[in-house]
């Protein structure tokens, strides 16, 4: 088993080193869902929720938090974000979440896509609350990483 970067010899966290790693190009996906019941996710799907365009609200909350990833994870690095994207898909019974960011730097930026895909489930969760409070978000995950010394690696 590898050694777990973010804990020193004597086994306390500390923020990883990273000036002396390469820059290069990196780009991670992350995914989750909400499930919900038919009558909240009319209501997200056609418009008429009372505080608005959930979908817009949701994207625009997503690439918001990829951008304060690092003032909410207390060891993750800040990072020159080039990209960010979130995509809402309807589904039959919920909308799920694909998440994209992209840097050039010297580590990854997975911590950012887990982060923009978690916070537009959590701003769908808050705009649909007064139709259904038991939205169920779930399946948050990285799909996908590219880049730095440990490659490209891809969900099963």
């Amino acid at each position: 088993m590898s050694r777990l970067t973010h804990l020193d010899d004597s086994g306390a966290a500390h923020m990883v080193d990273v000036s002396e790693k390469a820059t290069t190009r990196r780009e991670a996906t992350a995914t989750g869902r909400i499930g919900m019941s038919d009558d909240a996710l009319a209501a997200i799907r056609d418009g008429l929720l009372k505080k608005g365009d959930a979908l817009s609200v949701a994207r625009i909350a997503g690439i918001m938090a990829a951008k304060r990833t690092s003032d909410l994870v207390p060891l993750c690095h800040p990072l020159p974000l080039s990209a960010v994207t979130v995509d809402l898909h309807v589904e039959p019974d919920g909308i799920r979440v694909e998440a994209m960011a992209r840097t050039t730097g010297p580590t990854g930026v997975e911590m950012e896509a887990l982060t923009a895909a978690s916070v537009a489930l959590l701003t769908l969760y808050d705009m649909a609350k007064a139709i259904d409070r038991a939205m169920v978000i779930d399946g948050v995950r990285l799909l996908a990483k590219s880049g730095g010394r440990s490659g490209d690696w891809r969900a099963d």
